[in-house]
């Protein structure tokens, strides 16, 4: 069973609205939709992603352990170099992603909410005669987002990830009001949902199901590692690189903003000449409204719909697609 962390206390700042669903437990928005998303855009701001799982690894064989568990090569993982990786399955489907970064003692770990015991369970199973230790930082470390050109500083002793997206820290959960204070403003996830979906980023749970492999969300090159194996799932990830031809793509959509509400995860994708009776392709992933691009939205279609065939989104939203992942 997943564990959602308890809510932030930052849900008592002015606004606040709490989320729904996997971010459950922080803010959706602080009262301004829009003006938060060009603040995280424009390199302002912070966003509490304290409902986040927090894992570490500490031990002389850390990397070279997790090395043969996940996508990525990590055995010679510089210290302070970000980096992410997945953990698949026997048969090659995405279980967890891992957002990660060393620090030359101990590796830090972010995941989806609620995942993290999953995951540890896992990692715990395989221990076997490696110097490990695997712990459960959830209660008292989390995670907030600096985005790309903050001039927002990291405070002294805390763990951060760096990437071109911006900088995860691992805080003390006892400073995130202090933290809040020094760092505003506050934005939500909805803002920072937005900009994932404009850059074409999956996640977990959203651009996932039961039977998602990494090439059908870009996922390979940036989250896998092609040139190392000994990993569950690989023999998976090396037969359908080989073929080229995973059965599914992610695409990015352009929403006709004549609509009012947006199609919610899990809402039937269609050729625009086939109908809303016409037969299901593929489904949304995440839908979100932008303050430049208006509604938008990532989807998980089937290979062999043409790149540029307009498409229709439940029952009568007219979308046209992006490539992300060329079929």
């Amino acid at each position: 069973m997943l564990r959602q962390s308890k809510a932030s206390p930052l849900l008592s700042l002015p606004g606040a609205v709490g989320a729904e669903g996997p971010d459950e437990g922080v803010a959706a928005h602080y009262g301004d939709l829009f003006r938060e998303q060009r603040a995280l855009a424009g390199g302002t701001g912070f966003v509490d992603l304290s409902h986040r799982g927090v894992v570490t690894v500490t031990g002389a064989d850390r990397l070279s352990w997790l090395h043969l568990l996940i996508t990525q090569h990590v055995s010679e993982l510089p210290p302070g170099q970000a980096t992410e990786a997945l953990v698949l399955s026997a048969n090659g489907h995405i279980e967890h992603a891992l957002y990660l970064v060393d620090d030359g003692e101990t590796t830090w770990i972010h995941v989806e909410p609620g995942t993290q015991g999953e995951l540890i369970a896992y990692l715990e199973s395989m221990k076997f005669f490696y110097r490990v230790e695997v712990a459960d930082r959830t209660d008292d470390l989390a995670v907030v987002h600096l985005p790309a050109g903050s001039i927002g500083e990291a405070p002294d002793g805390v763990p951060v990830r760096e990437t071109a997206h911006g900088r995860d820290l691992f805080l003390p959960r006892e400073r995130l009001e202090e933290f809040a204070g020094t760092h505003g403003p506050a934005v939500g996830v909805l803002a920072y949902e937005a900009l994932r979906v404009e850059a074409h980023r999956p996640r977990v749970g959203l651009e996932t199901d039961h039977r998602t492999i990494p090439h059908e969300l870009g996922w390979i090159g940036t989250a896998v590692h092609l040139q190392k194996g000994c990993y569950r799932g690989q023999e998976t990830v090396a037969r359908v690189h080989n073929l080229g031809k995973p059965p599914r793509r992610l695409v990015f959509l352009h929403l006709d903003g004549s609509e009012v509400s947006l199609p919610g995860h899990g809402t039937a994708v269609r050729l625009a000449s086939d109908g809303p009776e016409g037969r299901q392709l593929g489904f949304v992933t995440t839908s979100a409204r932008h303050h430049e691009l208006g509604p938008i939205a990532l989807a998980l279609v089937k290979r062999n719909v043409p790149v540029d065939a307009p498409l229709l989104v439940g029952e009568g939203t007219a979308a046209s697609q992006e490539v992300v992942v060329e079929p």
